[in-house]
């Protein structure tokens, strides 16, 4: 385990508090009994470790370490040696070494399937996840998910679905509305146009701002495919320019305190609630920290 010790900034104006960060391959076990010995630590995303308050902390620390060096699990390492002899697990996405090693493609249930076995941890340098022998019996009970993901994600495989996707009429309707999305337009009722440069809450993309209406008549046959809410409608329907907010403007915005009647919905814009605002927020700050990296 890698632990490392803060030590006091003196002379920085903004007092630090004394400690320990301790980070260590992530594992359920670990992690419950370490919270169990250190209840009053908590994880720092920005350190990527467990910092441990108190002057103490490192001694202590050091003394939960010796233990559990000292609570090593051999008779249990033997145990799965012998149930993996006795019926091993004949994978090539499977590697026994000193330990028991699973390299698939990334897969989301591969990483939850690992998760949930007790001691398991991914090791960066080795691209896999390593597995002690006295979880075999666990990793056993989960390789049928754990194999059948592999097979699904491998490359070849997830080729093979898409040209089959490609094919079907719902992947063709898919591209048709994304090609839609992209052109930044939208219908507005000529008798009631949204003021401009404001979010705004649309039936179709959720939160955005009006920059321009073209006056253009909006086909029917488009409203139809692409436009349900407003097919139906009795109005006359021209084209809105649209664009994201951003952050700053989403912030500003003053959220309507009812929520939207349906005459509002069906001529497909309205004031934004507190709740819709919020979400936007959530996605807008998220979009620029993926910006500033």
């Amino acid at each position: 385990m890698k632990v490392i010790i803060l030590t006091n900034p003196g002379s920085s104006s903004k007092k630090r508090k004394l400690g320990t960060l301790a980070a260590f391959p992530y594992d359920r076990m670990t992690v419950e009994r370490f919270r169990e010995a250190f209840p009053r630590a908590r994880w720092s995303d920005d350190k990527r470790a467990w910092f441990v308050p108190g002057k103490t902390a490192a001694s202590r620390l050091d003394r939960w370490l010796a233990r559990e060096a000292d609570q090593a699990l051999p008779h249990a390492d033997a145990k799965g040696r012998d149930a993996y002899a006795f019926e091993p697990i004949t994978s090539a996405y499977l590697e026994a070494a000193e330990d028991l090693r699973v390299r698939t493609p990334y897969s989301k249930t591969v990483v939850e399937q690992m998760r949930a076995i007790p001691w398991a941890h991914w090791d960066e340098e080795l691209r896999a996840w390593r597995i002690p022998f006295r979880s075999y019996e666990e990793l056993l009970q989960r390789w049928t998910t754990i194999e059948a993901a592999a097979r699904r994600n491998e490359p070849e495989e997830r080729k093979r679905r898409l040209e089959l996707q490609k094919k079907s009429s719902s992947y063709k309707a898919a591209q048709l509305r994304h090609a839609e999305r992209r052109r930044r337009r939208y219908p507005l009722p000529s008798e009631d146009l949204p003021p401009l440069g404001r979010p705004l809450m649309t039936e179709r993309y959720g939160i955005v701002t009006f920059t321009d209406v073209s006056g253009e008549l909006v086909d029917p046959t488009t409203l139809a495919s692409f436009y349900p809410h407003a097919a139906t409608g009795m109005s006359n329907y021209v084209w809105g320019t649209w664009r994201l907010p951003t952050l700053a403007e989403l912030v500003a915005t003053w959220p309507a305190r009812p929520e939207s009647e349906r005459k509002e919905e069906s001529r497909g814009w309205w004031q934004p609630t507190l709740g819709e605002l919020r979400l936007a927020r959530r996605q807008a700050r998220s979009i620029e920290r993926r910006r500033r990296r």
